[in-house]
């Protein structure tokens, strides 16, 4: 069985700039039920969306050390950048633009392998190569999205998708 790995089991994989979880990419499971775990824990009682999605964010960041995380909340016919972590941030996405816009559209979540082939892509940063977006929807309609970009190719996978999926389902359930 696949483990957690972490810099303090393996000290060559702590860099300067971080210590955080690095995860085994086949076996992302037992992190993902740890932040499911915690982020249900934190958003029960709390009423601040700002705040929830903050936490959120930061779980993830933490556990993953993705490139970029973060949601955009659906605001007329716009995407508006919300909480997120890693480099500045494409601010609005028009429905049907890029992963998040298209995710968005479909009402469905989008895994991209390269991003480079993804038609209409929109490059907020150059250094990410793939990508998940999931919608986060409230009474049938998408309320936000939930966007996760990696600097490696073809880093995202079914695991990611069901967590995050069931992640995107706690933020429906917050005001």
């Amino acid at each position: 069985m696949d483990s957690l790995v972490t810099t303090d089991n393996y000290p060559s994989l702590l860099s300067p700039a971080n210590n955080l979880y690095i995860c085994i990419m086949n076996n992302r499971q037992p992190a993902y039920e740890e932040a499911v775990k915690e982020i249900r824990a934190m958003i029960e009682g709390e009423p601040d969306l700002i705040a929830n999605l903050s936490n959120t964010v930061a779980v993830l960041k933490e556990k993953f050390n993705f490139w970029w995380i973060g949601f955009y909340l659906v605001k007329g016919d716009q995407l508006v950048l919300g909480p997120f972590q890693g480099p500045v941030a494409c601010t609005r996405i028009g429905k049907g633009k890029g992963v998040c816009g298209s995710s968005w559209e479909q009402k469905q979540t989008i895994l991209v392998a390269n991003v480079h082939q993804f038609p209409g892509h929109i490059a907020c940063s150059a250094a990410s190569n793939s990508e998940i977006v999931v919608p986060v929807i409230k009474n049938n309609e998408v309320a936000m999205v939930l966007d996760v970009d990696s600097i490696d190719y073809d880093y995202f996978n079914e695991t990611d998708k069901k967590y995050l999926e069931e992640i995107a389902v706690l933020m429906a359930s917050l005001s």
